[in-house]
C-alpha cells in the first residue's frame, strides 16, 4: 500500500518518540520498578524486566540507576508505588487505541488521557471495547534486506510463532511474551539484530488513515506519548509516512 510500508511506518514512530528524549529516563525507571515489583527483579526469569533493562542501556542509562530500580520494585529501597492502568478508546476514523499508564494518581492520568483524545478527534471508550483487537506478543522486526532464511531458521528452533516477511522487504518475527527472551538470546548468539524488539500489543489488523484523519492521529499519537503518566501507545491505525502529504 503506497505510503503505508510497514518499516516505515515503525521507524517514524520511533523517530518521533525518539525526538522526546527527555522523558525517557524517568518512563524507563518506572518501568523497570513495575517490572521488577511484578516478576521479581532476577532479569533472567522476567521477560518484561530484561526488556526494560535492555532498553534503559540501550539509552546509555547508568547501571546504577538501574539496580536502584530494580530495588525499588523489589521492596529493597523506598519508593513511589506506580499503578498500572490501561485506557481504551478510539482515534479519527473509528481506529482503536490502548494507552498503558503508570501513575501514583489516577485522577490526574485519566483527566489528562481524556483531554488528550477529545482535543484530538477522539473519545475514550469503556473497559474491552478495543483490547480485544490486539494479541500481547513479543515482535522482533528487521529492515528490508534481512536475511529471511536465517532468520525463520534461528526463530522458529527457538520457540518463535510466526515469521512473517511483508511486502516492503522487512522481516517481523513474533513470540509468546514468555519466549521473548529465548528468541531474542538466539536472534544474538547468531549475529542477527533486529532493527527493533519489543513486548508489545500488536493489532490482529490495521486500518490505514490518509488526509485529515491521518493528521488529527498522528497528533493524538503525539499528545498521549508526550504525557508524563503515558508509557506506551497502541493502535491498528496505519500512517503515511507523511499525513500531511
Amino acid at each position: 500500500m503506497a505510503g503505508h510500508s510497514k518499516w516505515a511506518n515503525i521507524q517514524h514512530r520511533k523517530g518521533r518518540q525518539d525526538a522526546r528524549r527527555g522523558k525517557i529516563f524517568t518512563k524507563l525507571i518506572k518501568e523497570i520498578t513495575v517490572a521488577a515489583r511484578l516478576g521479581g527483579g532476577e532479569a533472567t526469569f522476567n521477560p518484561r524486566l530484561r526488556l526494560a533493562i535492555d532498553k534503559a542501556r540501550a539509552e546509555n542509562m547508568p547501571g546504577d540507576n538501574i539496580q536502584r530500580a530494580i530495588q525499588r520494585g523489589t521492596g529493597e529501597l523506598d519508593g513511589v508505588h506506580y499503578e498500572e492502568i490501561r485506557y481504551e478508546g478510539y482515534g479519527a476514523g473509528g481506529v482503536a487505541v490502548m494507552v498503558d499508564c503508570m501513575t501514583d494518581n489516577r485522577t490526574r492520568t485519566v483527566a489528562d488521557v481524556r483531554h488528550a483524545f477529545t482535543k484530538h478527534g477522539g473519545n475514550l471508550g469503556t473497559d474491552g471495547s478495543v483490547a480485544y483487537l490486539f494479541h500481547h506478543c513479543g515482535q522482533f522486526l528487521f529492515a528490508p534486506g534481512a536475511d529471511e532464511n536465517a532468520i525463520m531458521d534461528v526463530a522458529l528452533e527457538a520457540g518463535a510463532e510466526d515469521v512473517i516477511v511483508h511486502d516492503d522487504g522487512s522481516i517481523e518475527v513474533l513470540s509468546a511474551p514468555g519466549d521473548y527472551v529465548a528468541v531474542h538470546d538466539a536472534l544474538d548468539r547468531a549475529g542477527l539484530k533486529p532493527d527493533h524488539a519489543e513486548l508489545t500489543m500488536k493489532p490482529a489488523t490495521e486500518m490505514a488513515l490518509t488526509g485529515d484523519d491521518a493528521v488529527r492521529m498522528h497528533k493524538l499519537i503525539d499528545a498521549l506519548e508526550t504525557l508524563d503518566d503515558v508509557q506506551a501507545v497502541h493502535t491498528n491505525a496505519l500512517l503515511p509516512d507523511d499525513p500531511t502529504g
